[in-house]
């Protein structure tokens, strides 16, 4: 939603977030935050040798064009090789791009192969063709966070390149989404939402982002007029035109200055007050409202026509009629779309969201403070029997790195509040899409947004969403079980002061040792007899994956 609009706080609280940290464990030395290196990089580097990453399975319907980027990193020039690959798929050797279509329905088991002058991996990766997309949750980059409304065509072409200049792509990272501001008229074939002026040529667009391995998405609304000003999907006439001004009007209203014969009645102000908020609260109802007429049908086909892999759909709150009329035409185009609904989805809708849509957001918007990130993070379990393989619950974008609201120095959280942040949102198996500017991005962010093992928590198959399983004070831990059998495991620090965090293998239902792996640092800690006991930072975390060892 715009933060420029002051309308838009109705709908927005500064919240209680969550970020952060991550302490080092047990008699090892932990990294600590000094004058001289404020914001320690956890992650290592990735190693010259090949490595496939990315999730180990991937959606498709039948008939819809297939596009799949091998994310892989290690020593350029990789070249790429893909055994078992079904009829309809081709591999670009130099890319690692495979296009096509699929035809029937089933699965498919590829073993996907990297090599480079340091030597050669394989992985496996399981094609299902069939009515579900989206099985592991989406990663990528949206426009608002950074932009806001002066998204523009030029913009997402340089967040595009960016993705793969700074080697994110390679991490995973494939959705490059414009949100709000890209609207102009209804006209073209399809009497659909054409772009504005800063969208000179938007299928050129998308045809860049598809050359470059990857995925983009735009924006809409059901509403007559959208949060930014900008024209919705429905209208009040066939015509579907929005009158102009009345569409980019910004509602900001001040207490005007009394004038002199009142000063003296301060009484009088709140009254003044109130009198225009509720005239703009007026206003704001008659604009941000449903027409009479949808013109979804007409959008989508426009959309499709475009190319176009990702939908956010944005009103407030969430109802769902318009969650399901929009869905119904999404699965009728030949086209793969994930179909993401923000914001703010109310509980009772949780049992029918996952019917309908790929993610729904649960949260107001989110921003980079340590009280919003908390809030919109912890104690969100009542949700987490819905989140399951091609449906997740949101918990809003990423801020982290620099945003259009961060101070000089970047990120208004800590480097623990950062660290949590990403580890939080990992654990909940929901979507990750970046909000930061992507050419302004520093070594402790791209850190935090390349480790492979924590992203692997995030893009695990079983889709868990993690719950707590402990607490005690200000810590608390979250696990959730992963597809090979061992857990994800955050133990959290939401206090001021260091302290220590433990977790029992019975909390988990786990009875014997466990082998401790640090995910951040990338590092065995050895066999635990039934507990793990760690110090953990202020805001901090500390996430590890627990294992049985089969002898």
């Amino acid at each position: 939603m715009e933060e420029s609009l002051s309308f838009s706080r109705c709908w927005r609280r500064p919240g209680l977030a969550i970020c952060a940290g991550f302490l080092l464990l047990g008699c090892e030395q932990r990294p600590v935050a000094t004058a001289a290196d404020p914001f320690p990089i956890l992650t290592p580097p990735a190693p010259a040798t090949p490595r496939i990453n990315g999730p180990s399975i991937f959606g498709v319907r039948p008939g819809s064009p297939f596009r799949y980027q091998i994310p892989a990193t290690g020593e350029r020039p990789l070249e790429f090789s893909a055994r078992h690959l079904p009829k309809g798929l081709a591999i670009d050797p130099q890319t690692g791009l495979i296009t096509g279509s699929l035809t029937s329905r089933g699965r498919h088991v590829v073993r996907l192969v990297a090599r480079n002058r340091s030597g050669s991996i394989e992985r496996t990766l399981t094609i299902a063709t069939g009515d579900q997309i989206a099985l592991t949750p989406p990663m990528g980059w949206n426009s608002w966070n950074c932009w806001g409304l002066k998204v523009s065509e030029t913009k997402v072409r340089a967040a595009a390149r960016e993705l793969v200049a700074s080697g994110l792509r390679d991490h995973g990272w494939s959705y490059v989404n414009i949100d709000d501001g890209w609207q102009g008229d209804r006209g073209g074939p399809f009497h659909a939402i054409q772009p504005n002026q800063k969208f000179p040529n938007l299928p050129a667009l998308t045809n860049e982002i598809h050359s470059l391995g990857l995925k983009v998405g735009i924006y809409s609304s059901p509403w007559r007029i959208t949060a930014g000003r900008y024209i919705g999907s429905s209208a009040d006439d066939a015509a579907g035109q929005i009158e102009t001004n009345a569409r980019r009007k910004k509602f900001q209203y001040q207490v005007p200055k009394m004038p002199s014969p009142l000063d003296g009645f301060s009484w009088l102000k709140p009254l003044v007050k109130w009198r225009g908020e509720r005239a703009r609260k007026s206003l704001q109802r008659e604009l941000n409202r449903f027409g009479k007429v949808s013109f979804v049908r007409q959008d989508i086909r426009q959309w499709a026509a475009w190319q176009f892999d990702y939908l956010k759909y944005d009103w407030v709150p969430i109802d769902l009629p318009h969650v399901v009329e929009m869905s119904r035409e999404l699965r009728a185009t030949p086209r793969d779309m994930v179909y993401s609904v923000s914001n703010n989805a109310p509980y009772s809708l949780a049992p029918e969201l996952p019917r309908w849509a790929n993610a729904w957001r649960t949260t107001v918007d989110i921003e980079d403070t340590w009280a919003s990130v908390s809030d919109l993070g912890f104690f969100r379990d009542r949700w987490a029997p819905f989140n399951q393989p091609g449906h997740y619950n949101d918990h809003d974008m990423l801020v982290l790195g620099r945003t259009r609201w961060s101070p000089p120095g970047g990120c208004r959280l800590t480097s623990d509040e950062q660290y949590t942040h990403m580890s939080l949102w990992c654990l909940l198996s929901g979507p990750l899409l970046l909000g930061c500017d992507l050419e302004k991005l520093d070594r402790f962010t791209l850190g935090l947004l390349t480790n492979d093992e924590v992203i692997a928590v995030n893009q695990d198959p079983l889709c868990r969403q993690a719950t707590q399983v402990a607490r005690s004070g200000d810590g608390v831990v979250y696990a959730k079980p992963l597809e090979d059998g061992s857990w994800a495991v955050g133990l959290f620090n939401r206090g001021q002061r260091p302290r220590t965090i433990a977790v029992r293998w019975s909390d988990l239902g786990l009875t014997a040792p466990q082998a401790v792996r640090d995910l951040w640092r990338q590092k065995d800690l050895g066999m635990v007899p039934s507990r793990f006991e760690t110090t953990v930072a202020p805001h901090g975390v500390v996430l590890v994956r627990v294992q049985t060892v089969r002898r």
